[in-house]
């Protein structure tokens, strides 16, 4: 990379303004406020503007301008003999002459009546004068028309504010926007500067394992290509470092500019952290930040993002840039504690604090949420017409396919509607009609429906929503001290989430209506296929990889996850002895709907016990359900009286999950039994290494419960020539095996018992599944259980 290209700063022209611009309270009351979101929904009607202007009406006119910053900023803020550089880019919503004025267009959608608006807003203006600058500097223009135009979502009511300007007044507006940029800006170009230099000679940190070379290779030469990668590999290769140093060899030669290691777990996080730490004491100079979840990161008892109620976001954008900068200053890696540190001393949100720190790093560590789930993406990153030089990393890629399918559905109650027109009934006759027009429409599709059914359309309900949704926007303008409560604010962002969905739904969607257990009416926009939705995020990215240790098959999970058929894919063996573990199939036992009596029940518990009995240590043992695992569980204790056992209970909270490993790697020289549930929080990223775990017992093949999604699921895909029942059924119930038996063998000396108890894992289908290492598998009956678990443990004993 050239020094004049290391010396370019890429901005888009939205991400300076807001920046810049922001000031004032934090106000999440209703979403409205600061949540950009409400402001941008409705690309439809936006391109019907701009087709409705006529011929003469240019749309979506791309801009790019680079600016030597030395020109703008004050003497000696920047070396002149190193000049930094400023490239400007954005797209103008629209561009057309009137009575030879050229006028640039910012069209933004709302939702509120347009008689609340009384001027535009000061962001939004600040995006048409960039545009009408640089359009006015690339034409030669001495004057220029900058026009906001605003446009009612429902009604699609327009209303505009239009100013003239000359060129003068542009320039003198935007030497300022500069120079108070300039002090990041200079940031931005000295930590590039550093990591560069620090990632040339970099050499990866530890003694290769087997197998692990090759794929810190093939992630880099993927990253270096641009392409997607797909990696299945076991736990104990060393996958976080894998991955990590390879992406980051990539961005030191130029490939990304951000690196976002997507997790859906806390302990893959810290993993993360701790890979950055060490390349950090060999050398390596990348700042990184880890992003907490708002109820985490809050001082207060509860979240309640308001002036009112919250002191810290009182004022909060009149104060968070110095807070960010101190932080920079101060820290290569930003945590919890130091942006909490940093929250206290300035008074800010230490939620937003965090967010806002992303902007200025090299590294972002944070759940899958905030890069694909519409309601919570970073929109500084994510949001349409942005795109950068993203790098992903996602790890435990597995989970993303069923977290993107809740993160793109949308879910509405007949019986919310009910609720929250009692709460506004003394206050709008308006709102209270509007909500039950959304009821009666709710009814008219739970009469056609039994237990659940599928509808060709929820086109009615979507126009009620529209206008439910509406009137609320107004609604709060119209009682902006007026707080209704939870109840309220749940219901406005479901009708938000819903319309927003329904904008998406053309394709790999599916509406449907459903009697709940608790006897209310749910319609749901479920989303069957989410590659579409993916696909739109991972196209911000130069490449993503996405690995995990149960990712087969592989062309089940290219498909799911927006990947293609051509993207790369790597294999990486065990590099753990087969004779360290022994791997059963218990051939006598199943856990079958039709087999499930207490002589089932017995037979399970007796081979559990034998595992147990074989040598004295910790075990685990995964159910396919808390009422299963009570049935076994009663027995265990029976025949094992002098075993100590815990068992997992539904909504542990995290202290009591901390409690509850915590056993697991003490008093190792006792026997104890953990009783768990397959797919649980147990029975995936927790690392018990050596003695703290040396078996595990899975029963059941993990398949799902028959309901109605997992119907639809089954027959939407056999429609599409694919096999319904693997990719709604047996696909996600082996990966849940596959995870829970990986929790037994972490690393080189680990030696551990996997008992596979059902018959169905001899059934060819899912025999196909099992990965490369199983291949040693071997078939047991109660009656040579025992003999087999001796004859290894001995062995392993001679060994020692």
């Amino acid at each position: 990379m050239s020094e004049e290209v290391k010396r370019r700063i890429r901005i888009s022209v939205r991400q300076l303004v807001e920046f810049v611009f922001r000031s004032g309270d934090i106000d999440n009351r209703m979403g409205a406020g600061r949540d950009k979101d409400a402001m941008l929904l409705g690309a439809q009607l936006h391109r019907k503007i701009q087709r409705q202007q006529g011929p003469g009406y240019q749309a979506e006119v791309s801009l790019k301008q680079t600016y030597c910053l030395n020109d703008y900023l004050e003497e000696g803020m920047i070396n002149p003999e190193e000049p930094l550089y400023l490239v400007l880019e954005g797209r103008a919503d629209g561009v057309f002459t009137e009575e030879d004025t050229v006028i640039v267009d910012e069209i933004k959608g709302v939702y509120m009546d347009l008689t609340h608006l009384k001027e535009s807003n000061l962001v939004h203006r600040a995006q048409a004068l960039c545009y009408a600058y640089m359009l006015a500097k690339e034409r030669g223009l001495s004057c220029i028309g900058v026009q906001v135009t605003y446009c009612q979502m429902e009604s699609e009511e327009v209303r505009r504010f239009r100013e003239m300007l000359s060129f003068e007044e542009l320039e003198a507006w935007f030497r300022a926007l500069l120079q108070e940029y300039g002090k990041w800006a200079r940031y931005t170009w000295e930590r590039r500067v550093l990591r560069l230099e620090t990632t040339k000679g970099m050499e990866f940190p530890f003694s290769y394992r087997p197998g692990q070379r090759d794929l810190a290779v093939s992630v880099y030469r993927s990253v270096r290509r641009g392409r997607n990668l797909f990696i299945q590999a076991p736990t104990g290769i060393g996958k976080t470092m894998s991955v990590l140093f390879p992406a980051i060899k990539a961005m030191g030669e130029g490939t990304g500019e951000k690196l976002f290691y997507l997790t859906a777990k806390n302990v893959t996080r810290e993993a993360a952290e701790e890979a950055l730490r060490i390349l950090r004491e060999k050398g390596l100079r990348f700042t990184s930040t880890a992003v907490t979840a708002k109820e985490k990161s809050c001082m207060l008892e509860k979240p309640e993002c308001n002036p009112e109620s919250c002191p810290y976001a009182k004022g909060h954008f009149d104060r968070v840039n110095d807070a960010v900068y101190g932080l920079l200053q101060d820290y290569e890696a930003i945590g919890r504690e130091e942006i909490r540190q940093a929250a206290e001393k300035h008074r800010v949100c230490p939620f937003e604090l965090g967010l806002d720190v992303t902007d200025w790093v090299d590294g972002i560590i944070c759940d899958y949420n905030y890069a694909f789930d519409p309601n919570v993406a970073l929109r500084r990153y994510f949001a349409e017409g942005i795109k950068g030089e993203y790098l992903f990393l996602v790890d435990e890629a597995h989970n993303l396919v069923e977290r993107a399918r809740e993160m793109y559905s949308a879910v509405l109650i007949k019986e919310d509607f009910l609720a929250v027109k009692k709460l506004v009934k003394p206050h709008s006759k308006k709102l209270e009609k509007r909500l039950e027009q959304c009821n009666k429409q709710m009814l008219e599709l739970k009469r056609e429906c039994d237990a659940w059914m599928i509808y060709p359309d929820v086109n009615a309900l979507y126009l009620a929503v529209l206008g439910a949704f509406g009137e609320m926007e107004n609604f709060r303008a119209d009682h902006p001290g007026l707080d209704l409560g939870e109840e309220y604010r749940d219901l406005y962002f479901k009708l938000r989430h819903f319309i927003n969905m329904y904008d998406r739904s053309a394709k790999g969607y599916c509406g449907y209506g459903e009697h709940l257990a608790d006897g209310a009416f749910a319609i749901k926009l479920f989303c069957v296929h989410p590659a579409l939705n993916l696909r739109a995020c991972l196209e911000k990215s130069v490449a993503t990889v996405f690995f995990s240790a149960t990712l087969l098959p592989v062309h089940y999970y290219k498909e799911l996850l927006g990947g293609e058929p051509d993207d790369y894919a790597v294999y990486a063996p065990s590099p753990f002895a087969s004779e360290n573990r022994m791997l059963a199939v218990c051939t006598d036992v199943s856990s079958r709907y039709t087999r499930r009596n207490e002589a089932e029940y017995r037979r399970i518990a007796d081979e559990i016990a034998r595992m147990v009995e074989g040598k004295k240590g910790h075990y685990m043992a995964f159910f396919p359900s808390y009422a299963y695992l009570e049935q076994v569980g009663t027995l265990l204790k029976e025949q094992l009286p002098d075993v100590r056992m815990l068992t997992q209970t539904t909504n542990m909270r995290e202290a009591d999950r901390e409690a509850f490993l915590a056993e697991f790697r003490e008093n190792l020289d006792t026997s104890l039994l953990g009783l768990c549930v397959l797919g649980g929080v147990f029975s995936e990223g927790i690392d018990l290494a050596g003695d703290c775990l040396i078996g595990a017992a899975v029963v059941g093949t993990g398949l799902p419960q028959v309901c109605a999604e997992r119907e639809i699921l089954k027959n939407y895909f056999e429609e599409q020539g694919k096999d319904g029942f693997a990719y709604a059924y047996r696909y996600p119930g082996f990966n849940k095996v596959m995870q829970a038996a990986g929790r037994v063998i972490r690393t080189d000396a680990d030696q551990g018992v996997i008992l596979l108890m059902d018959d169905r894992f001899l059934q060819w289908e899912t025999r196909q599944l099992f990965p490369r290492e199983w291949e040693d598998v071997c078939a047991l009956d109660g009656k040579t259980l025992a003999q087999y678990l001796n004859k290894f443990w001995n062995l392993k004993h001679e060994g020692e």
